[in-house]
């Protein structure tokens, strides 16, 4: 019976193509929304990523993210290195700073200012340049950050620094190491563009030591945005987290916990959470639209052969089976083809620089949408040959 399911599945070939087009628009979209979701989150915290030594991050007690923080009091670090457990703990500033750059635009960057000591967590650098460059007397580090055409520069000389009369329709180029930029009043060489991880929301990176880091952001009393501790031999990242939080107050994080916590803080405030959201239900709405009303129709044009299958004593299990199998054939006809274009479209957005990252549950996801929307559909489709009676059938009522 399943055979000749199939057989009538295909000989209607209309109908065939247009189902398996509205389960394939389903599972693409869904996927590429699962997929664009992980893409922003783990973008957003980057930061966290960069920074894979640190067991532990400790914070102001208000903060929940990477993305919106608060700097802690001078007394911190001092804390943190003193709590049983702790091998090492380094500080971690971030601020934002206007720079002109040398066309005499202005951009905004994130500065991220590192250990002095031991410029823990740097990012490599291009051009096979060492970090130490950063030791240098008012030297930084830029990176893009997930922009595009945010660090540029003219390439000829006389269109840089023209004191107020901006050369914007000239040759540019990319910052590079020998350029200089004016943060705050500060005149800041550069030495390297660096090979960071791109953020979310994009934004352009300026990474320093943390006393320059100091001296380009705004003055404040409060110096320290996190500080990073590692976990002595036998202390495990959580138990040290607990005892930094019973012993200085703040707030303190394993890796994870903080890489989790940050995606919450997306999940309530991002509008793009919203945005993913509405394309979920979109293709719900054309994979229920498209799949359901074709499937109906289909079913109800053979009527007729459902009735000659059931004078000759098939019962409705079996047909409901006929109905079901051929829903199933196009799910995963639908489904492999829809995760094949996302791929494709995939491998697209991530030369474009859009945040995409298939993970292990996106098929998943859209597999489950799609298992969904064919179940519905062939329950609908299902129900005149529930109500079939042969003999009205074959008198045409």
């Amino acid at each position: 019976m399943l055979y000749i399911a199939v057989k009538m599945l295909l000989g209607d070939r209309a109908k065939y193509a247009g189902l398996i087009f509205g389960i394939a628009f389903t599972s693409f979209l869904v996927t590429f929304a699962g997929s664009y979701f992980s893409g922003f989150m783990t973008r957003g915290f980057s930061l966290v990523t960069e920074n894979q030594f640190a067991d532990v991050w400790v914070m102001d007690p208000a903060v929940s993210s990477v993305e919106q923080t608060t700097n802690m009091p001078r007394w911190a670090l001092d804390r943190v290195r003193s709590t049983d457990g702790v091998r090492s703990a380094v500080p971690l500033i971030l601020g934002n700073a206007e720079a002109r750059l040398p066309d005499g635009r202005f951009q905004s960057f994130q500065v991220i200012g590192l250990d002095d000591a031991t410029l823990a967590g740097a990012p490599a650098l291009q051009s096979a340049a060492g970090i130490d460059v950063l030791r240098a007397p008012n030297t930084v580090v830029v990176a893009a950050g997930g922009t595009s055409g945010k660090l540029a520069t003219p390439i000829f000389a006389a269109d840089q620094w023209t004191h107020g009369n901006l050369h914007r329709d000239v040759p540019i180029r990319d910052l590079s190491r020998g350029d200089e930029l004016l943060v705050n009043d500060r005149l800041v060489r550069i030495a390297a563009q660096a090979d960071a991880l791109p953020r979310f929301p994009p934004r352009p990176l300026l990474y320093t030591t943390f006393s320059h880091a100091l001296e380009m952001v705004m003055p404040t009393s409060r110096k320290q945005t996190f500080v990073l501790a590692t976990a002595a031999a036998g202390v495990s990242p959580s138990d040290l987290a607990a005892r930094i939080e019973a012993k200085t107050g703040l707030r303190a994080r394993t890796a994870a916990e903080f890489k989790s916590d940050t995606v919450y803080w997306f999940l309530a405030n991002s509008e793009d959470v919203g945005d993913i959201a509405s394309m979920i239900i979109l293709a719900m709405s054309v994979g229920f639209g498209v799949t359901g009303v074709m499937l109906y129709m289909f079913t109800n044009e053979n009527l007729h052969q459902y009735a000659v299958l059931s004078a000759m004593g098939a019962t409705r299990r079996m047909l409901l089976s006929m109905i079901f199998s051929q829903a199933g054939l196009c799910a995963l006809v639908g489904t492999g083809l829809g995760l094949g274009l996302c791929g494709v479209a995939g491998q697209l957005a991530e030369g474009a620089g859009y945040p995409f990252r298939i993970m292990w549950f996106t098929p998943l996801v859209g597999g489950t949408m799609v298992l969904v929307v064919s179940v519905v559909s062939a329950a609908l489709s299902a129900v005149p040959v529930l109500k079939l009676q042969p003999a009205l059938v074959f008198a045409g009522r």
